[in-house]
């Protein structure tokens, strides 16, 4: 999904506030996310079991530089220092996954209580410091053995992750009250069982469809689990919504594009706040639904989680089973230091259509840019090029609320330098720099940047 480009074609954004009026609500969220594969490591302590990820890191080829979780950031034994990064912020809410496997190392079963109370430590930490935690059950972790068993291509999963919800929000829910499901399930439904590029790197349209199918089930399920143990509790999934556009105005790339964006964008958000696959996918998923399903998926929710970071691009493919072919952006798009295009009119346009498609509250639960940075001799990093990416889309973001759209919170992707799945270690998207050799961590020019957005908005919030 990356692509190298020249520094020279990247565009100049501005970091200076636009004069324009805005309308962040007073009570605007301002959060950081992680998640736990890529930042908690202690992959063979405490009793947790090996997810899906550690066995394909170890597969040759798969993760640049042939980098693995196992100790990540290390987030496990160093959590307070990270909860002392994220009050130092000034941010109210923070985004992070549980690790199922570490929770329950077999998928089913007992829990592990050495995992358990890792998170009871967490959310303490979290709460002391003044800091809600937002809690999502599922970024792309699964138990091994549960893949063995058949994943997501199996039906069975979803009773699965509705028991594993059980056991989570018995023991969080008196704490935490704001969960997520599941983060971007279109992304490791079709990279792992469409295209072969993530875990169990599977490619057969039918097990793709399985899977798309059985984690919307788990979603509904998991919903009503969440509503029946965690009193007053605010629940939302997490969707990547990124426009999809042909990579030439061709009739053929033209269809191409809509295929994408049925699976990129609506396969999992309408059935799961509309109650109906898009029409274009319908009968390919009508193998896999029975009586009531729909009705079990389309479960009220109370927010919708959108992470977005570019454009995403589609090809004709003659070949191409589901209808397109995966495309990079045209050579003179705009991109950032890894490749990915820079286009904020494009993310206001998605909160927008969101807005009007599913009327629901948004939170923007991921948004930043990543970069391949050499700190200096002191260890710091002058991330300018991240700073106007992150004032260019908060400004499309506030031109969103001002033209209507219903925004109530942005949570920077990432906290942390961190474990960025087939890029590994290469790619960097955290505000804080994390040097793997030795642990350390020192806040970028982009952290002190946020920082001081977060507190001139509370300033006037509060006048």
């Amino acid at each position: 999904m990356t692509r190298a480009t020249d520094p020279a074609a990247r565009p100049t954004l501005s970091t200076t506030p636009s004069p324009r009026p805005r309308a962040l609500r007073p009570d605007f969220v301002w959060g950081a996310s992680t998640s736990s594969y890529q930042i908690e490591g202690a992959a063979r302590e405490d009793g947790r079991g090996e997810s899906v990820w550690d066995l394909f890191c170890r597969q040759p080829g798969r993760i640049q530089n042939g980098d693995t979780g196992d100790v990540a950031c290390d987030h496990y034994h160093r959590y307070r220092e990270d909860v002392a990064l994220l009050r130092n912020l000034g941010v109210g809410a923070y985004r992070f996954s549980i690790a199922w496997p570490r929770v329950l190392p077999s998928g089913r079963g007992s829990p592990n209580e050495a995992g358990l109370a890792f998170y009871d430590r967490l959310v303490d930490s979290l709460l002391s410091a003044g800091i809600e935690p937002w809690v999502c059950l599922y970024h792309w972790d699964l138990p091994q053995t549960l893949q063995e068993a058949g994943g997501w291509a199996n039906r069975d999963c979803a009773s699965w992750f509705a028991d594993y919800a059980r056991v989570v929000a018995s023991r969080l829910g008196d704490r935490v009250k704001r969960f997520a499901t599941f983060n971007e399930p279109s992304v490791f439904t079709l990279f792992g069982y469409a295209f072969g590029w993530h875990p169990p790197a599977v490619d057969d349209a039918a097990s793709h469809h399985a899977a798309i199918h059985h984690v919307n089930l788990a979603h509904g399920m998991a919903i009503d689990v969440l509503r029946d143990y965690v009193i007053g509790a605010s629940l939302g999934a997490i969707h990547n919504m990124q426009p999809a556009r042909p990579v030439q105005a061709t009739p053929e790339d033209r269809a191409a594009a809509k295929m994408l964006d049925c699976y990129w964008n609506r396969a999992f958000a309408d059935p799961q706040m509309r109650g109906a696959y898009p029409d274009a996918i319908a009968s390919r998923m009508a193998p896999f639904c029975r009586d009531g399903d729909l009705e079990r998926i389309h479960r009220p929710v109370d927010w919708l989680g959108i992470n977005h970071y570019s454009p995403v691009y589609a090809r004709a493919d003659s070949a191409a089973r589901l209808g397109f072919a995966w495309s990079d952006a045209p050579a003179d798009a705009p991109r950032s230091p890894i490749g990915w295009q820079i286009d904020p009119a494009a993310f206001r346009d998605v909160l927008l259509d969101a807005c009007d498609r599913y009327g629901l509250p948004i939170y923007v639960t991921e948004n930043g840019a990543g970069a391949v940075e050499l700190a200096d001799a002191s260890g710091a990093i002058d991330d300018r090029e991240r700073i106007a990416y992150l004032a260019a889309y908060l400004e499309a973001l506030e031109e969103a609320t001002v033209l209507g759209a219903d925004v109530r919170g942005y949570f920077v992707w990432s906290l942390l330098d961190n474990f960025e799945w087939g890029a590994g270690y290469a790619n960097r998207f955290g505000i804080v720099r994390v040097d793997f050799a030795t642990q350390a961590r020192t806040p970028k020019a982009s952290a002190r940047w946020y920082a001081a957005r977060i507190a001139s908005h509370r300033a006037k919030a509060t006048a």
